[in-house]
């Protein structure tokens, strides 16, 4: 039996990279590594992770979705070791908290 040449599988294993699906909750954080063909988009490697299966609650037309914490496209390829974050809707605009955070120290500083 011929033995498998030593280049075809060097390159066979060149085309797959690691990356990792992440979301988190206020009290749980996923990480999901993945192994995947080159040039995979963000989307599809959304869908090999199966993190909506999981987290129905996720739903790509309407959740922001990042690499390292830059927005990104769902058609956006991928690149090894890239981590995609799944982000979920502001319970609180951040603007408006602080606002009502600086009120209530005013009013603690004028009793």
């Amino acid at each position: 039996m011929p033995l498998p040449n030593v280049r075809e599988t060097f390159m066979v294993e060149d085309r797959k990279m690691k990356i990792e699906v992440a979301y988190a909750l206020p009290d749980e954080q996923v990480i999901i590594p993945l192994q995947v063909e080159l040039g995979i988009t963000i989307e599809q490697a959304i869908t090999l992770s199966r993190i909506q299966e999981k987290y129905p609650e996720i739903d790509l037309s309407v959740n922001k979705i990042g690499v390292f914490g830059k927005i990104c496209k769902v058609d956006t390829a991928l690149k090894e070791q890239d981590r995609i974050e799944i982000y979920r809707k502001l319970i609180a605009d951040p603007k408006e908290s602080r606002r009502k955070r600086a009120e209530k120290k005013e009013i603690t500083k004028e009793s």
